[in-house]
């Protein structure tokens, strides 16, 4: 799917339709110091290591890939609504 990297959206900060620039949203770097991955790397320490069984077989091909807008004028930041698609090209 190709996207335009500039759009007119609705700002809801500024309350019109201004210039939004498009980019695509990524998940950011894990911190191992968070309170979830400490727990994980305690439970998997010791005699009967992995707890949760690692996933091998996937059913879908795809991931819902997510368009992140920026207003210009106010720059207040948000997701649009995502689908499934294989590749996303902004032009």
């Amino acid at each position: 799917m190709k996207m335009h990297k500039e759009m007119n959206k609705f700002c809801p900060r500024c309350n019109a339709y201004t210039i939004h620039t498009v980019s695509l949203y990524k998940k950011g770097k894990d911190n191992p110091m968070r309170q979830g991955a400490r727990r994980y790397t305690r439970k998997k320490k010791g005699y009967g290591s992995q707890p949760k069984p690692i996933q091998k077989k996937f059913s879908k091909n795809t991931k819902k890939i997510v368009p992140r807008i920026k207003c210009k004028q106010c720059s207040y930041m948000r997701h649009m609504p995502s689908k499934r698609l294989k590749k996303i090209e902004i032009i």
